[in-house]
């Protein structure tokens, strides 16, 4: 089999891989996917990562569309997914309907579980609200980050702390055992980020790419994506 390069953000990860048969069957191509924080995986483009598909925020799509590192007018839209708060399956959900509720469910966990604040978008995103909640200062040595939301969420699933609690992505929440998605941020601390799909301009199977994009936004798939947190 040829490799297909995809270079995505973690919250596609899930969406990726169960389109992989499917895709590998039809194209006789093997995915070799590189799945991280979405700074990350953009360094990794610019770096000069081999790169048949892009798979990463919106506005990263559109500034690596501007600058010549994905094919002109190729990106299409994935769909939407929104950040959110997990616990441990054998733990209590806490209420988290408010601002004021979020607050109190983060004072009260001893662990805090994210994705790495400088580069991943949900991690980026809840350093925010910490500091927007009044309470980033406090919690600050409870924090876990990890290089990626998935990893973070495997690290909230085998934690031995007696109140651990985590935020990421929706998507990778719903692809890690032993956690359940407890709801989305509240209204007033909401993420809710657009994921967008494009060709390398080094790619080496273009016309696979464009058959995957197909795959990966199509009308029928739509139930599937919901499935997997897409909205």
């Amino acid at each position: 089999m040829k490799s297909f390069h995809v270079l995505s953000g973690g919250a596609a990860q899930a969406l990726v891989e169960s389109l992989r048969p499917t895709f590998e069957r039809a194209t006789g191509h093997r995915i070799e996917g590189s799945f991280g924080a979405v700074g990350t995986i953009r360094d990794k483009l610019l770096a000069g990562a081999p790169a048949d598909l892009v798979i990463l925020t919106s506005t990263l799509i559109a500034n690596l569309e501007r600058d010549g590192h994905v094919v002109f007018n190729s990106a299409k839209n994935i769909g939407k997914v929104e950040t959110a708060i997990a616990v441990r399956r054998r733990d209590a959900a806490p209420a988290i309907g408010s601002a004021d509720a979020l607050r109190a469910a983060l004072l009260d966990a001893d662990e805090i579980h994210l994705p790495d604040p400088t580069s991943a978008t949900a991690g980026i995103h809840f350093a925010k609200v910490l500091r927007e909640l009044g309470i980033a200062d406090r919690v600050a040595s409870r924090l876990r980050a990890a290089p990626n939301g998935r990893t973070a969420m495997r690290a909230l699933a085998a934690s031995k702390s007696d109140r651990p609690i985590g935020c990421t992505q929706v998507t990778e929440i719903l692809a890690t055992p032993g956690l359940d998605l407890v709801a989305p941020l509240p209204p007033s601390c909401a993420l809710r980020t657009t994921y967008t799909v494009a060709i390398g301009i080094r790619a080496q199977a273009a016309n696979e790419a464009a058959r995957f994009i197909a795959m990966l936004t199509s009308e029928p798939g739509r139930e599937a994506r919901s499935e997997l947190g897409f909205v």
